[in-house]
């Protein structure tokens, strides 16, 4: 099942140059790898030193597989002084764990 993976990441100066190069190469290392699929990159709003990355993959294994690389570990390792806090990981199945059929909505809902 097609997953998505926030990362969040929290820049103890998100305007350096060097904050760009981790996002940059963090991807460029995904896109090589089985099952990554895309991923978009969000500045918060309320705090321009909170990153958060969604990257969509194929299936959780994939991801789980790509996290753990000795490339993606070195790459992470050599960019932990720009975090200010450890990187958080959420990972969500795209749409609902159930069909709607097996809720009764057999009919196209009316809103």
């Amino acid at each position: 099942m097609t997953v998505k993976i926030l990362i969040k990441r929290k820049f103890k100066n998100a305007n350096s140059k060097n904050v760009s190069e981790v996002i940059a190469k963090s991807r460029e290392n995904a896109m090589r790898e089985k099952g990554y699929i895309s991923s978009e990159t969000l500045c918060s709003c309320d705090d321009p030193n909170l990153i958060l990355v969604l990257s969509m993959w194929r299936t959780k294994e994939d991801w789980d597989y790509y996290k753990n690389t000795p490339i993606r570990k070195r790459t992470e390792e050599k960019f932990a002084g720009l975090f200010s806090r450890p990187t958080e990981y959420k990972s969500y199945n795209l749409g609902l764990p159930f069909a709607l059929g097996d809720l009764g909505f057999v009919e196209p809902l009316e809103f």
